[in-house]
């Protein structure tokens, strides 16, 4: 039941700090552009522009 005392306080705080870093992302605007973060995910940017045009 001692266990109890700590655990409950430590998952709060960790849950408050989630919240916290959840809003900070918010407030820092790392949701503004999703889709433009998908298309840009799928470029190739490892090939050299020469052997683009060999495939």
């Amino acid at each position: 039941m001692n266990v109890l005392v700590v655990l409950i306080p430590v998952s709060l705080g960790l849950g408050l700090l989630a919240l916290v870093g959840f809003m900070w992302t918010l407030k820092a605007d790392q949701y503004s552009d999703i889709e433009g973060d998908a298309m840009r995910i799928l470029e190739d940017d490892d090939i050299a522009p020469e052997d683009r045009e060999r495939r």
